[in-house]
């Protein structure tokens, strides 16, 4: 059989943007799109995605230009999934919540050509591109508007075309380009930057097919399935969706703005019946005045940070059929799932909820997995406590950072692809990711985990965010500092004894947080994951020469932040045993999830 060898016929290359068309011919006349009162059919939706294609092309964009997209979970977005690449452009999504200044190193990094700006973001696109050097061409802007919203038009000048207008003229019968090679880029995504600065992940169309598949097997996506678009479509492409909805005929319900009234009822008026979204949208929705047991049941996906076992359990009781994976931005989506035992239905609610919040095992995309002493190269012992860097490789990997090659040759080595999660391997072979490597605390030669302690936190009735980093400690080395918000309309307030008396109840005393910061919001990325980096900066501030530490009796004080002068200056008081701090985000300037 050595004579066989890939002829055309067998070696056309693999894109997800195909299911498009299969999409028109099969589910033509159901519905794809729907946005308040604006429904659009397969058909439309592949005939609208032609005509963008076309004046893409028309406009000068080229094979591996680069395009990118500023706008929320609006038909536009979704549509851009397909039109941008059937272009032979390279799409770039960015989140919508970023600065100017961050989006301007994205589009100068990006080399883009051509931003496509949802109305609401345009100011925001307009001031990044005034940070342009003289020297560098600024990419075209093309507006995306919305009939659907009750806001003012924006002053367009006259050189800005819109959305609508490239599908007005653009043409039907466009012959989309198809990649020459699977391995071409398809996609150029940033990610969110929680430990460093944005890096630029390209993917290929071999990858992206390979998730989107993967992703419809694992979550059991059946035909014509309601998908509810909580997640945002930015965030690794919606984790494969768009492209996967097309391959099942599924209906997209689009929503600007991810609010727990809105997704109620949306839920209720249109039989939602899948969704994704990080865990603080999980949170969000069970501490909601609104939420109560669904009529039907909802699936849920989430991913994104370690979910704690007390959301989940909640989720869970309202109908919320959650499942759990995780994933990276250089994976493409969800590459493991928490695969679902039988037997484990037997098992108490609270254990079940622990069980699910395990990372889990490869879906059918991934090759391997594993948990790696970073230092050796050799497998940790598959006992759930043995420590090591979490390992991957498969065919949805990046092909690597643009324009970083040291950045790529250090993460991908030795045949993987090293995370920077910190892990553990259970003996029936599960994974569970304990932190992130910057955020695991050692003190006092201990390694503690931070997801264990805002696990014990999350428990907490009174308690509605937590999040635990390292303070540095004279005499340990490193002590955990918790951040911790509180549920609105809880009459009985804890105070930072209650809580650390709590944590005593519940884990061993070298794991017991030190400090706790009250806050009104944690600081998150435009993803949902709360940003540990601005909170171990402000734990570092937190030293003995700025809190005057009293025996005996509290000491009032004040102490403003010094790396951003929109904190407010909060008085907080320091006893002997620990420090407990009041802090106002209203004024916090940095990007919240629902900003």
């Amino acid at each position: 059989m050595e004579e066989l060898k890939p002829m055309p016929p067998s070696s056309c290359p693999l894109t997800p943007l195909g299911f498009l068309e299969r999409a028109a011919t099969v589910y033509g006349d159901c519905p794809s799109i729907i946005y308040n009162n604006t429904t659009y059919t397969w058909s439309q939706t592949h005939r609208r995605c032609l005509k963008v294609a076309s004046s893409l092309s028309s406009n000068g964009i080229r094979p591996g230009h680069v395009v990118s997209v500023v706008a929320p979970n609006v038909p536009a977005m979704y549509e851009l999934q397909f039109a941008v690449p059937m272009s032979g452009a390279i799409l770039n999504n960015i989140n919508t919540r970023l600065d100017a200044r961050t989006i301007s190193i994205i589009l100068r990094h990006g080399e883009s050509k051509l931003v496509f700006v949802d109305y609401l973001s345009l100011d925001v696109i307009r001031e990044a591109l005034s940070l342009f050097p003289p020297e560098t061409p600024c990419p075209t802007l093309v507006l995306i508007t919305d009939d659907e919203e009750e806001a003012p038009p924006p002053s367009l000048s006259v050189d800005v075309c819109t959305y609508e207008s490239m599908v007005e003229r653009g043409d039907p019968e466009f012959n989309w380009v198809q990649p020459q090679s699977e391995w071409d880029p398809v996609v150029l995504n940033y990610t969110s930057a929680t430990t460093s600065d944005p890096k630029g992940v390209v993917q290929s169309h071999r990858a992206t097919f390979s998730m989107t598949i993967g992703s419809l097997i694992d979550w059991s996506l059946p035909n014509q399935a309601v998908y509810l678009w909580a997640l945002p479509i930015f965030h690794v492409n919606g984790w494969s969706y768009p492209w996967g909805l097309a391959a099942v005929g599924g209906t997209s319900i689009c929503l600007r703005r991810v609010e727990a009234p809105t997704i109620y009822s949306l839920i209720k008026r249109h039989g939602v019946t899948h969704m994704c979204g990080a865990p603080v949208v999980l949170n969000m929705l069970t501490n909601s005045p609104m939420a109560e047991r669904l009529q039907n049941p909802v699936h849920i996906l989430t991913a994104g940070a370690p979910p704690p076992s007390t959301v989940l359990s909640r989720a869970e009781s309202l109908g919320f059929v959650v499942s759990h994976g995780y994933g990276l931005t250089e994976t493409a989506g969800l590459v493991t799932s928490c695969a679902w035992k039988p037997k484990w239905n037997t098992f108490p609610a609270n254990e079940r909820a622990i069980l699910k919040s395990r990372q889990g095992v490869p879906t059918v995309v991934l090759t391997e997995m594993g948990v790696v002493d970073p230092n050796t190269g050799k497998s940790v012992e598959r006992d759930g406590v043995s420590l090591g860097e979490v390992v991957l490789r498969g065919g949805s990997v990046m092909l690597g950072y643009f324009k970083d090659p040291l950045g790529t040759s250090m993460c991908m080595k030795n045949g993987w692809f090293y995370t920077g999660d910190v892990g553990v391997i259970h003996s029936d072979g599960y994974l569970e990711v304990k932190d992130r490597s910057k955020d695991v605390i050692i003190s006092g030669g201990e390694n503690i985990s931070s997801v264990e302690i805002e696990s014990v936190l999350y428990s907490h009735p009174a308690v509605n965010e937590a999040a635990v980093v390292a303070r540095p400690d004279e005499f340990w080395g490193e002590s955990p500092c918790a951040f911790v918000s509180l549920k609105h309309g809880f009459s009985n307030k804890p105070g930072e004894r209650d809580i650390i008396d709590y944590c005593r109840e519940k884990m061993a005393r070298f794991m017991v947080p030190k400090t706790v910061v009250f806050m009104h919001e944690l600081p998150k990325t435009s993803t949902g994951k709360i940003q540990k980096n601005l909170l171990r900066e402000y734990a570092k501030e937190l030293d003995s020469s700025k809190v005057k530490m009293a025996t005996g009796k509290v000491v009032s004080c004040f102490y403003p932040p010094i790396y951003s002068p929109r904190w407010l200056q909060t008085p907080f008081i320091a006893t002997p045993i620990s420090t407990s701090i009041c802090i106002s985000m209203n004024n916090f300037n940095q990007s919240t999830y629902f900003a």
